[in-house]
């Protein structure tokens, strides 16, 4: 009886040991090592993102400010010239093409300023804000990019070919040198908007 006595003593004595007490630890631990395993690859490929960016942001900062200057200087003077008339093309002949030249010089000196935006992000990849607004003013100028491309590039078909239902004649055969330069103008500008097209998609993988 004695025996039976300190046993029942000693088991109800023993100090009882919880099982989640044992099981919380090695959780807590393993969640805090998977934690820091993700976040260093997701760091890292947003940092790459972001350095991709700032170079596609130089690209296409350089097409659209050449297509700007090669639109700008367009001019051709005739070689022939009568005593009252001298046969000279100009790009602010045709306001379509005045438009293509502001449109492109704002969307270079956009880019120009959005170079420290990115350089944020390549310090701070996981950072969402300064992302979130170069994508919002990154599409705004993709497609102003675009659109003054596209009509000046309509306005480029027409002096080459002219339209015979409305009688408009083409004249590039006499000013062919403004013609040509006109044409890699607006293969600049669409350089520059297939740039930020390549921008927006890596800004929209880095938010995700």
């Amino acid at each position: 009886m004695e025996t039976e006595k300190s046993v029942k003593e000693t088991a109800i004595n023993m100090p009882e040991i919880k099982s989640d007490d044992k099981a919380k630890a090695p959780l807590l631990n393993s969640s805090k090592a998977i934690a820091v395993t993700v976040e260093q690859p997701n760091r890292g490929s947003k940092k790459g993102i972001a350095s991709g960016d700032f170079v596609l942001r130089l690209f296409a900062m350089g097409a659209a400010l050449g297509a700007a200057v090669t639109m700008g200087n367009n001019q051709q003077i005739l070689p022939f010239f009568t005593q009252f008339f001298e046969f000279l093309a100009q790009y602010n002949d045709i306001t379509t093409f005045v438009y293509f030249v502001t449109a492109n010089a704002a969307v270079a000196g956009y880019l120009f300023l959005s170079l420290p935006f990115s350089v944020i992000c390549i310090n701070r990849p996981l950072a969402t804000t300064p992302r979130l607004v170069l994508v919002i003013f990154d599409t705004v100028m993709m497609g102003i990019t675009i659109t003054a491309a596209s009509a000046s590039a309509s306005m480029v078909y027409l002096a080459h070919n002219g339209n015979q239902n409305t009688m408009w004649l083409p004249f590039c055969q006499q000013f062919g040198n403004f013609c040509q330069t006109a044409s890699g103008a607006v293969v600049g500008s669409l350089i520059a908007g297939t740039f930020l097209i390549f921008i927006i998609i890596l800004s929209a993988f880095a938010l995700k």
